[in-house]
Parts: C-alpha cells; structure tokens; sequence
C-alpha cells in the first residue's frame, strides 16, 4: 500500500471540503473566487474530492460539485490506515525475531540486553506490550520504581486489541492506594488476575520469546537496572519460574465474573472479597480498597462461611477450593 492512500485529506482539500458545504453546489469558479486559487487548481480540488467519494458532480454542461457524507469514505481511509498499522507491527515483530534469531547463532553476548536508567526501561515496557502479538505475562510487585500503578495504559491498549494477560500481583501491591481499581481495569478488559503473599522478583515476558527482568535489588539504591532476554534456556527458566507460581496463586475474582447467584450461593461481591481474603489481603485494607467500612467486610466473610457451613477462615478457604468458588 502506497502512503498516499493512507493519507485522509490534504490541507487545501479540508478547506475546499469546507467551503463546499457551505454552498448550494459548488463550480470551479466559486471556490477560485473564495479561495484565491487557479480555475485548474480549484478543479482538480473538487476532481480529487470526487474520486475520494466527498464530492458528487451533477450532470450537466457545467461542473457543478455538491458534497457527500465523509462517514463512509474517510471511514475506509481510516480503516486501511488501521489494517496496514497492524500489518506494520506484525512486519516489525517478525523482523525483530529474524534479527535476534541470526545475531544468537554468531554472539552469545545478544541473549541478553542490559538496560540502564528509568526512562530506557519505561521505553522497553511500552515497545514489549506495543509488539506482543499473544500474551504478556506480569509478575507485579510492590514499590515500583519504574511504572508506577495506573501509568501502564500499553496494558489496556494491548488488551483492547485482544492480547492475552497472565498478572500476579503481590499482596502488598494490591493494598496501595488506586492498585487494586486499576487491576479490575485490566480484569474488565480480560486481564487474568492472580494474588500471592510474596513475590521473588519483578518479571514481564513477551509472548514467552522475551522477558524483561531487573539486575539489582530495590534496596540496592541507584539508577533502575533490568536485563531484556531472548529465547534461551535462561528464559525457559524465567517462563518456568512464572507457571510454576501461576498454578499455586490464588485467582482474583473481579466483580460480574460470574452469572447471578443463587440463594446458596455467593454473589459476585462476596466473592470478591474471598478472592483477596484468600490471597492474603487484610480486611482493613479490603474495606479502604472498596470505600466500605471494615465490618461490612467481616458479614460478606461471616455469609461466606454461613455458607460454607464452617467456622472460620481457613475452612472457608479450603471449602473455597474445593468447590471451585474461585
């Protein structure tokens, strides 16, 4: 596809446009007259909206122009511009991979990438979650120092053009302020939501061919170091790491996962709320996440286990398990 056919309009075609809707039929005359232009110039003008579907000409011995509706005909603009963008991606992605794929065979030094600095490594998230043509899996700790909670819109982008996410959070990320709203977000969008009370390192893995992971600890102070990692056996290992936390996590229930309850049986909200008490959230934190009090936390859990018919949590947990509430 050549760039001319992604282009919508020029400026001098926008304003020509204009003007025709303005008008009860417009001559090649009228828009010289108005827009100080040559009669061949102000011609092809309309000539050129016509063959881009915003202009009719009437018949006639003289050419007279009347302006269509721009819904349909910039919309297969937009629409071409948004299939050869995709195509682009998926051209970049391949390209990338070939690359890699040829330089590993020579250097052993390119399986993995150092990255130093804040700004670099924001970069290098946002390029993972822009290229990932599958999924992208999250190990989500807490104090972030790169992206902070609610800045990572790449995740929502992603989601929204159908790319699998696999999140598990840390308990203590969780109850930060506004985490836990942008987490039901993602989960809105998709997002498979997972909890456990600690978590090893910070991890992000590229439709499981690159994983970005850091190098120095938090405590370590300077600037932010992560190392990007190419299919290796190292990044087997890193995948690895990440299922095998993934099957023991407790699963985050967001709120309309399921269809309507029945008497016996939780409702979405209670669930809920299950979901981060098994994941090792405490109530306090449950009820600030929720802008409810820390009571009406402890009667959704007392229902819970009223219907469970146990008489405590850790029977509650267990029941919860084992009847696949969540």
């Amino acid at each position: 596809m050549m760039p001319d056919e992604l282009e919508l309009l020029s400026a001098q075609e926008e304003h020509a446009y204009r003007i025709m809707v303005k008008l009860d039929g417009t001559r090649p005359d009228d828009l010289a007259g108005l827009t100080g232009l040559p009669h061949d110039e102000a011609a092809r003008l309309l000539r050129s909206l016509q063959s881009r579907g915003l202009a009719a000409e009437e018949p006639g011995e003289e050419a007279v122009f009347r302006p269509l509706p721009p819904d349909v005909a910039l919309g297969n603009h937009l629409l071409r511009r948004h299939q050869a963008l995709e195509q682009a991606r998926q051209l970049v992605g391949e390209l990338r991979d070939a690359y890699w794929a040829g330089m590993r065979r020579f250097e052993a030094d390119h399986l993995v990438e150092v990255i130093v600095g804040g700004g670099a490594l924001r970069e290098r998230l946002q390029q993972l979650q822009d290229g990932a043509r599958e999924e992208m899996l999250w190990f989500c700790r807490s104090n972030p120092v790169v992206l902070p909670s609610g800045e990572n819109t790449a995740e929502l982008d992603a989601l929204r053009r159908g790319v699998r996410y696999q999140v598990i959070y840390d308990r203590l990320f969780l109850q930060a302020p506004g985490v836990l709203n942008n987490a039901l977000a993602g989960i809105r969008l998709g997002q498979r939501a997972r909890v456990m009370p600690n978590l090893p390192v910070r991890i992000v893995i590229a439709d499981r061919t690159t994983a970005l992971c850091p190098l120095i600890r938090d405590t370590d102070g300077g600037e932010p170091t992560a190392a990007v990692i190419g299919p290796s056996e190292l990044l087997n290992a890193v995948i690895a790491l990440f299922d095998a936390y993934w099957a023991t996590a407790t699963p985050l229930h967001g709120p309309g996962d399921t269809a309507a309850p029945g008497p016996d049986t939780p409702d979405d909200d209670e669930l809920y709320v299950l979901s981060l008490m098994v994941g090792g959230v405490p109530d306090k934190a449950i009820a600030s996440q929720l802008g409810v009090s820390r009571r009406t936390v402890q009667r959704r859990l007392d229902r819970l286990m009223a219907l469970a018919h146990v008489g405590n949590r850790h029977g509650l947990a267990y029941h919860a398990a084992r009847h696949g509430w969540l």
